[in-house]
């Protein structure tokens, strides 16, 4: 069974998979196509170029699947799957520095490190830590229930926090054995004092995030994002932040990414920005090849699968 490396990055597969083989680009493929017509299996990671439907039956006739060791595949994997072939990710993998990142600064911001980090005279920042609700019988809202958004769920349930979700997608029988409350994205805005933010990156996602919503916020709430960007209306939340200094958003995401140079999120005392870094990195890169090794492993032995993607997945996948 022939496999190849492929990705425009080839520093990106070395870190993934720990590996010294060969990393093909889109070029090799295209320049040298009969190559690669006995090509079966193509491990993958961030920078996994995309083809279109036709270079993929002229490329790869004999392809049978694609292993990315990375987190979301929805810049490529769909015109592989309309071609017969099986995509798997390392989206689990991936998800758990995610996951660890957003407990972190929930844990963070409902003690008001945010806000009081900044205090050099340690009575007023004492003052202003009164403010904060701490960890204790307090709602977190988490919008998205998806791997990432279960994870953080789960990550919680040890810190006597009140978990509300939104997520159309999650069942009144999944929402129970998770503990959590399903409810409205207005009323996580309006009853919680940290959002976070964990849907899927899709068209009817972008821009959800809005006015209507951050007005509703409680006082020092703060709104976490580490989901995308496009979900949020930039121009509204600068707007919340602007007229309400007591409220903060910590984004590791943003759209576009990073913010335009005269973007306000940069000035803004009350934004938190940190550089796409709640995912994996060092490392965590690992973690995901070692999924993916195990998945292919797994897939030449004709064992159980755990990681495969479909075209249905697509819909509600980050």
């Amino acid at each position: 069974m022939k496999t190849i490396y492929l990705c425009q990055t080839p520093q990106a597969v070395r870190d993934v998979y720990v590996t010294d083989e060969t990393v093909y680009c889109k070029d090799d493929i295209l320049s040298h196509s009969e190559q690669f017509k006995d090509t079966e299996i193509i491990l993958s990671t961030w920078g996994m170029p995309q083809f279109s439907e036709q270079e993929i039956k002229e490329c790869f006739p004999s392809l049978k699947a694609l292993f990315y060791g990375a987190g979301s595949v929805q810049g490529f994997a769909k015109e592989f799957l309309n071609c017969g072939v099986k995509v798997f990710s390392a989206w689990a993998a991936n998800a758990v520095p995610v996951a660890e990142y957003t407990v972190a600064q929930i844990i963070l911001a409902n003690k008001g490190f945010f806000k009081t980090m900044r205090f050099t005279n340690m009575n007023e920042a004492q003052k202003e830590l009164r403010k904060y609700p701490g960890n204790y019988d307090v709602k977190v809202g988490i919008i998205g229930a998806g791997m990432i958004g279960k994870l953080v769920i789960n990550m919680l349930k040890d810190c006597d926090l009140k978990v509300l979700v939104f997520d159309p997608f999650l069942s009144d029988e999944k929402a129970m054995e998770l503990g959590v409350t399903k409810t409205s994205l207005a009323e996580i805005f309006a009853q919680c004092n940290v959002v976070s933010n964990h849907l899927a990156d899709n068209e009817q996602t972008k821009g959800i995030l809005n006015k209507a919503l951050f007005k509703k916020m409680l006082p020092y709430a703060t709104f976490l994002n580490t989901g995308r960007g496009a979900q949020v209306v930039e121009a509204d939340l600068i707007e919340a932040l602007t007229q309400r200094p007591d409220l903060t958003a910590i984004l590791d995401v943003t759209y576009p990414e990073p913010p335009e140079s005269d973007s306000k999120l940069y000035t803004l005392e009350n934004c938190i920005l940190t550089p796409h870094i709640a995912g994996s990195s060092g490392n965590e890169v690992r973690r995901m090849g070692e999924y993916m090794k195990a998945e292919y492993q797994n897939f030449i032995e004709n064992k159980p699968l755990k990681y495969e993607v479909t075209l249905e997945m697509l819909k509600t996948m980050a």
